[in-house]
């Protein structure tokens, strides 16, 4: 009997944890709400990086919008890191500090291990059309919008075949004028802003 009871007892506990992962995936696949007062921001419209962020060697630019409360924005932490390894030499990266919180720059990289430039003007969000995190953007060296998006389809961003934010990186160094990406690419999935609540 007492097997019995243990072995319903672990298939519970197991059950509730697989619906918790379940409900959590289903979360994420669903689109982050396009806010009331959002206004589109289109691919080739020059941004304007605000005093906080300015670059003189003519080079793309690639930031990433981030919240370190935000689980999605965490889950993307490596793959973005792997971008900065990569391409550090062809591109200008930088990250967006998207937060209610008082982090600073400091605590991130220390926390997060990031070493680029960190800023907290959330007026770039608006500039760029990014309502949510995490939230990749590519701009050509004329500060035009090229790409802004997802990283990945997967939540962990571990399909290669999806990895959109590095097809954008080699898009621009090739010169590419368009690129082909799926439905997932462009819509925005992860926590909304400014507080980061799903």
């Amino acid at each position: 009997m007492k097997k019995w009871l243990a072995i319903a007892w672990l298939t519970t506990l197991l059950a509730i944890i697989l619906s918790f992962f379940w409900y959590n995936q289903l979360v994420y696949s669903l689109p982050t709400p396009i806010p009331a007062h959002y206004k589109t921001v289109h691919n080739g419209e020059k941004i304007r990086l605000g005093k906080g962020l300015h670059f003189d060697n003519h080079k793309p630019v690639f930031l990433h919008f981030f919240n370190p409360d935000c689980p999605c924005s965490r889950f993307n932490v490596a793959q973005f890191k792997t971008l900065v390894k990569t391409y550090h030499n062809q591109v200008n990266f930088a990250v967006v500090l998207m937060t209610a919180k008082p982090y600073t720059p400091a605590e991130i990289r220390d926390r997060f291990g990031i070493d680029v430039p960190i800023v907290t003007d959330s007026t770039i969000a608006s500039a760029c059309g990014v309502y949510s995190t995490p939230q990749a953007v590519v701009l050509n060296a004329e500060n035009e919008l090229y790409y802004r998006g997802n990283y990945n389809k997967n939540r962990y961003c571990t399909d290669e075949k999806s990895s959109y934010a590095k097809i954008a990186v080699m898009g621009i160094l090739h010169k590419k004028t368009a690129l082909r990406l799926d439905q997932f690419a462009l819509k925005a999935y992860g926590c909304t802003l400014p507080n980061c609540n799903n």
